[in-house]
């Protein structure tokens, strides 16, 4: 693992599409007294349009197409190391991330590790998110950022957002609203996390009925 040096730290954010949560994070990461800088995007697919996007704001960019490793996680996850070890990179950032990650890429990032997650966890972990808040009645959905563990979306909650759900919302409307609080809550919570010496937060995730930030 790197060491933590002074100044900005050294963030890479790991896509697999558009990049709408990296390209708001890459904006944050350019303010001039910002906590962090993104010094690197990296996808797992080629047709990921968010590489582009990152090229156009000048951040470099890396591909390590997984379909060309066929079922070697491990040389995949290798690969991946060498290239966040050669940038320096501090800290990691998944945003769409869509592929598990294995233990060996979580151990060697551990508590450097976040991730954002569209439900207001320990609520739906998984996929389908917004489809199984609707289902469910409730009456408010949103995301989650957290650290990355090895389970599936159960890290320790770094920070929260929630929308209100419509009556007449689908998964579609519903997700494009938590998709914008994402693009506020991550570049936020990142922000704090490498401001604080990426200090750890109390263990247990945030339960419903605990404090978190509304979207405004």
């Amino acid at each position: 693992m790197p060491e933590i040096r002074t100044g900005r730290v050294r963030v890479a954010v790991l896509i697999s599409g558009a990049g709408s949560n990296m390209a708001a994070l890459v904006d944050a990461g350019a303010v001039t007294d910002a906590s962090f800088e993104v010094v690197l995007v990296l996808s797992n697919k080629a047709e990921a349009g968010g590489l582009a996007v990152a090229e156009a704001k000048g951040v470099p960019t890396a591909l390590l197409d997984h379909a060309l490793f066929g079922k070697d996680r491990a040389a995949h996850e290798q690969a991946i190391q060498t290239v966040l070890e050669a940038h320096g990179v501090e800290v990691v950032a998944l945003a769409g991330y869509m592929r598990l990650l294995t233990a060996f890429l979580v151990g060697r990032w551990a508590g450097r590790m976040l991730n954002i997650h569209p439900s207001l966890l320990p609520k739906y972990p998984g996929l389908d998110t917004h489809a199984r808040a609707i289902a469910a009645g409730d009456a408010e959905a949103g995301c989650t950022v957290h650290l990355v563990t090895e389970g599936v979306d159960d890290g320790p909650v770094l920070g929260q957002s929630a929308v209100p759900v419509m009556a007449d919302d689908t998964p579609a409307s519903l997700g494009q609203r938590v998709l914008a609080a994402e693009h506020d809550l991550y570049p936020r919570v990142l922000g704090d996390f490498c401001r604080s010496g990426m200090s750890l937060p109390d263990p247990s995730p945030l339960r419903r009925g605990d404090a978190r930030q509304p979207c405004e």
